[in-house]
């Protein structure tokens, strides 16, 4: 069964939810075993280590003591460690009393300053690694582009190609290719025609063939929550003409929807089928997205949700591992960066809070990156888990890294806080938490 047919078995919401659960389970199972296996080295003892809330649905307990549970709310988890008032590991300092130091010692509040900060720290370190490793691997199964531009496989396209499977193309219009990375220089070159000019190396011949322009509107991705994915278009179409009017590169169809300022288009979208393929049309109307630069700034554009891709996939060549390292490791800190500064900027009012995402809205992006396949579906469970890693650095009681402002309050004065101030701001960081679920509901709820 396909991912079509099992989205259309489970239902749209069943199919949401489910895949939420599952994205939800092993981020938070990546963090909070973090907590646990570094408490555990630490020498803290868990008394619990819960996949999710509630009443247990299923219980074991290891010969550490420690009783793991799956429980019935499936949307969340924790490790209560010995000594902790809670779920939330709230610190109880009445916990040690009349335990014996070596005994006090295996607990949260009884352990030395330093294991308890390195317990807390472990959760979104987990986080980060684990997206570091999917990122890493990624790196390693793609590879990298050859030093030649050699043609692997042709997306299907209603149009005449010219170019072949394992050609190594020289130039087109006569500008040489200096190497694959510099393909899309060359291309912004080129006039927005139909056809180009191919100079190709085919079979040790060197030949002059008419193709289609590289870069056509081929769709090779679709965004979450944007006009094209809920006008149906789908990952392999071909939009042809735009309000009647032919389309040749994807950079007229990003003029065409810039210049239009939001203005609904009538797409027309050719579709490759077992027949041969399928042409429909569709009408959309584009949204305004506050879209990150590299220099850490934003810009509003109005944008449909389309990614655009070569008429052709390049050849690739296995990449080192250190390369796949530092290629992963960047990944979680551009996530990283980002949201921060998409944070800094909706506070200070330059981009609109609708970029604020909320339950409903990490849920459909969960589960259509989950119908786009494994591979979209695991890059953006890495990416949720460095944002949900990064969240719990803030230093908001309740989160870690409210935890870790109370540890270097204590580390600075000698003594912990009081556990009145310690309840009062516990109660006021999940007021804040809350403040900040509802303001992503309602950006779920009212923003397109």
């Amino acid at each position: 069964m396909d991912v079509t047919s099992l989205v259309s078995s489970l239902g749209g919401t069943a199919f949401t939810l489910v895949f939420f659960i599952v994205a939800l389970s092993i981020i938070v199972t990546v963090h909070e075993y973090g907590h646990y296996i570094v408490g555990r080295w630490s020498g803290i003892r868990a008394d619990v280590f819960s996949l999710g809330f509630g009443k247990p649905l299923w219980q074991r307990t290891d010969k550490r003591g420690t009783v793991w549970q799956i429980a019935a709310l499936p949307f969340g988890g924790y490790v209560k460690f010995a000594g902790d008032a809670n779920a939330a590991s709230a610190p109880d300092a009445h916990a040690v009393e009349g335990m014996s130091e070596d005994e006090a010692r295996h607990t949260m509040p009884g352990a030395p300053l330093w294991a308890r900060t390195l317990t807390v720290a472990a959760g979104p370190v987990f986080n980060f690694i684990f997206s570091f490793i999917v990122f890493t691997i990624f790196v390693l199964i793609a590879g990298k582009a050859t030093d030649t531009l050699v043609v692997d496989e042709i997306s299907p396209v209603p149009f005449e190609v010219g170019i072949e499977s394992g050609d190594e193309i020289l130039a087109i219009n006569g500008l040489n290719i200096p190497a694959p990375t510099e393909l899309m220089e060359v291309l912004e070159e080129l006039p927005r025609t139909a056809e180009v000019t191919y100079t190709v190396m085919r079979n040790g011949e060197e030949l002059t063939v008419q193709g289609a322009y590289p870069y056509p509107v081929i769709v090779s991705g679709i965004s979450p929550k944007s006009a094209a994915r809920d006008a149906g278009i789908k990952t392999g179409d071909v939009i042809t003409r735009l309000d009647g009017e032919d389309v040749h590169t994807f950079w007229d169809l990003q003029d065409y929807v810039t210049s239009h300022d939001g203005a609904p288009m009538t797409l027309t979208v050719w579709r490759n089928t077992d027949a041969g393929g399928e042409t429909y049309e569709t009408t959309l109307e584009p949204r305004r997205r506050d879209l990150p630069l590299p220099d850490g700034e934003f810009e509003t554009r109005w944008l449909i949700g389309i990614t655009g891709g070569l008429l052709f996939s390049v050849g690739t060549e296995p990449v080192g591992l250190g390369e796949a390292i530092v290629a992963g490791a960047q990944g979680v800190w551009r996530i990283i960066v980002t949201s921060l500064s998409g944070m800094a900027h909706m506070i200070t009012g330059a981009i609109s809070a609708c970029n604020l995402s909320g339950p409903v809205g990490i849920a459909e992006v969960v589960s259509t990156s989950a119908a786009d396949g494994v591979a979209s579906f695991l890059s953006t469970v890495a990416l949720l888990s460095t944002a949900i890693g990064l969240m719990n650095l803030f230093p908001i009681p309740v989160l870690d890294g409210g935890h870790l402002v109370f540890y270097a309050y204590e580390a600075v004065r000698g003594k912990p806080l009081p556990d009145r101030a310690v309840g009062v701001m516990m109660t006021i960081g999940m007021a804040v938490i809350l403040g900040f679920m509802v303001l992503g509901l309602g950006s779920d709820l009212f923003c397109k």
